[in-house]
Parts: structure tokens; sequence; C-alpha cells
């Protein structure tokens, strides 16, 4: 029998914490995952095709095998998401086998609920909120899981992890749950929802690095690609989507970009980069001093645009 020495229990040590600072990011959002399917009975994943979503889906890929994810997939389709972003998405749910639930702002606006945007700066990204709202009502889902960081947005950065939400979607947050030890309270009553978010505690660069170590695919919007572009507020703009409103005097001009965040065409500009591979983008993100929603036009539209629409129960 071989003897255990104290030089054995040090390598031993030295070998555990090294994996636990490697994939403590990865180990708290699979507790996350573990503990939103043990304390509720409808969850439900929401997907967006962006690269934040993508890697929830390999997280709880991971927290589940070799089952299979055991909720659905759901995405509130605005109807002007860039096509690169929904061709993946269905690719995704293809090759998985996941129930993907799709509901459209554009139905909501149909049916007189929303009233579609009109302007220069129009976007479809507010009405996004009714349409999600019906969608949990419809399903009954009480617990909704998102890719949202708090790195992102200030507003976003005052979020728990498990996030209650009253019969009415909204958040308050003055009145919210302590999260001491990491212990996480799912208890709700009649009505209310909860938004969780695994992913809280990571950074772009973390998110960007999991993707790389995890060789996961992801759209190719968001890689160095020839793209026609006007310029506007000093934001690169998409010209070839007929949902980007251009005045007659915004140029078009064929420029290399990629686009660090995928929301609506119309309130989403790209980046100069000549970043074509995952390597190429996880040093450009390390050496960026601007966040990614810089590039987010919804977010500007006041101080507190984020946290109005999270009170009226945007994710």
């Amino acid at each position: 029998m071989e003897t255990v020495t104290e030089e054995t229990q040090t390598k031993a040590t030295i070998s555990n914490t090294s994996v636990l600072e490697i994939n403590a990011l990865e180990s708290e959002a699979i507790y996350i995952f573990r503990e939103v399917v043990a304390q509720f009975e409808n969850p439900v994943l929401l997907f967006s095709g962006g690269k934040d979503s993508i890697t929830l889906v390999r997280l709880a890929q991971k927290a589940f095998f070799p089952a299979k994810i055991p909720f659905p997939l759901m995405h509130i389709d605005t109807g002007h998401n860039f096509p690169e972003t929904i061709a993946f998405r269905d690719k995704l749910v293809k090759e998985l086998g996941v129930e993907l639930i799709v509901r459209n702002v554009q139905d909501s606006i149909n049916e007189g609920k929303v009233v579609e945007e009109t302007g220069k700066y129009a976007s479809r990204n507010m009405l996004q909120t009714t349409t999600l709202l019906d969608a949990i009502e419809e399903f009954k889902f009480d617990a909704c899981i998102g890719g949202a960081r708090r790195d992102e947005e200030k507003a976003r950065a005052k979020e728990r992890i498990f996030s209650v939400r009253d019969d009415f979607g909204q958040w308050d947050e003055k009145n919210q749950r302590p999260e001491l030890f990491d212990l996480l309270n799912g208890e709700i009553e009649l009505g209310q929802n909860v938004r969780v978010f695994p992913i809280s505690n990571w950074t772009e660069l973390d998110v960007w690095s999991y993707i790389e170590k995890e060789r996961i695919e992801i759209p190719s919007i968001y890689f160095a690609h020839q793209r026609n572009i006007f310029v506007r507020d000093g934001l690169i703009w998409s010209a070839d989507d007929e949902v980007v409103f251009r005045a007659e005097d915004e140029l078009v001009e064929e420029k290399t970009v990629r686009f660090r965040t995928v929301g609506d065409m119309s309130c989403t500009a790209a980046v100069l980069s000549t970043a074509d591979t995952i390597e190429k983008v996880v040093s450009e993100i390390r050496d960026s001093k601007i966040s990614e929603r810089g590039a987010r036009i919804d977010d500007k539209r006041s101080e507190a645009a984020m946290e109005k629409r999270k009170q009226q129960g945007y994710f």
C-alpha cells in the first residue's frame, strides 16, 4: 500500500488549486444550472444566437451530460436579427436535438400590443419586453436563464444571479435577495418568476477565452469580414440591411469590420477589425478599453436606459 507523504499531499493540493482556479467560472455556472433544475419546475434558456447564449448552451450540456439539456431554448425574434445569427441558431438547435420555441415581436405589433418605432433611431429592441412577458405567461415558465453579465452595463452589475421578478415581470433593484456563500434562493410566490444569470460574474474576455478553449463554433458575423457600412454619430452601421435607417447624405463604403455584440441590426454597430480568428479576437478584446455595449445605440438613449427597461420586464 502506497504511503501518502507530506510532499504528495502538497502536490495534490497545488494540483486541485490549479484546477479550481482554471475552472472556477465554469464550475460556478454548472452549479447554477443544476440549482435551477433542482429548484424550479419549468425553466427555459433564452437564446439569441449570440456568443453569450451559445456559451450558456455549452455549459448546460456539461451540467447535465450524458443526458440532454432538460429544458427548451426560447428566442424572442425581433424580425430585425442578423441573418447569420438566425442561420446559426437553427443549425445549432438541429445538431443538439433540443426544443426551440420562437416568439415574434412582429406578432405583438400585429396584435396592437406594441407600436413600431419610426425615425432615425427606430429599433424593436424595446418592444421585445412585451413579447417576452407574453411568452413567459403562455408557457408558465418559472425561471428564465440568460447570458447577461455584470461587466456589460451598470444596471446589470446590480442584479443578483437569481433575480426575482413580480407578477408583472418587473424588477425592483432596491428589493433583492442576498446571495451569501453562493446560496441561491429560488422560492417564489404564485405569479412571480426568476431570471437566472449563470455567467453573471464572467467578463467579455472570459467568454471569448472559454470559446477559444472549448473550440465552440459561433456565427461568422463575430469575425472580420468585408461589409458595406456607413458612419453615424461615430458608430459604424451596416448598409446591407433594409431595416437600418440611412439618410441620403450618409455615404456607403466598404470596410473590414466585425461585431462584438449581436443584437438588432437597427441598434448594433460594428467595429473596424482584422480579427478573423478566435485567437485574434481574444487578443483584440484583451487590448480594448471600450465595453462591447459601447456599440449598442439602445443603451445610449438615456443614462439609465437599461435599468428602466429591466424595471419594465426586459431581460
